[in-house]
């Protein structure tokens, strides 16, 4: 196994794809940790957070979705969602260009 900062720097930021072409925050980093867990060092752990967020990113989402209806509540869980998932795959990059394994908050843990 090799240690590869950038490849795990990309991994974190592939999540941002979704900005450029409006899906794939999810599919992006599942291909990179699919094809390189086993020859890069610690992406397995960093692959497992991101796509763990991921889906609870989703899930969160969803579940907004019918709060709308409800006084609006929805809309500013939608925001929240979209501004963790804007801002936590930046500061996590940069975690791991520093070698620490990054942690995601409110992230469920369904990939152990």
């Amino acid at each position: 196994m090799k240690e590869d900062n950038q490849l795990i720097v990309l991994t974190h930021l592939s999540q941002l794809i979704t900005l450029v072409i409006g899906f794939g925050s999810l599919l992006l980093p599942l291909i990179l940790w699919l094809t390189q867990k086993e020859k890069v060092y610690t992406m397995d752990a960093h692959g497992k957070n991101i796509l763990n967020f991921q889906i609870s990113m989703i899930i969160y989402a969803l579940l907004c979705i019918p709060l709308i209806f409800l006084f609006g509540l929805g809309i500013v869980g939608l925001i929240g969602v979209g501004i963790i998932s804007f801002v936590f795959p930046i500061v996590n990059a940069i975690k791991a260009s520093h070698g620490e394994i990054a942690k995601y908050p409110l992230s469920l843990n369904f990939i152990s």
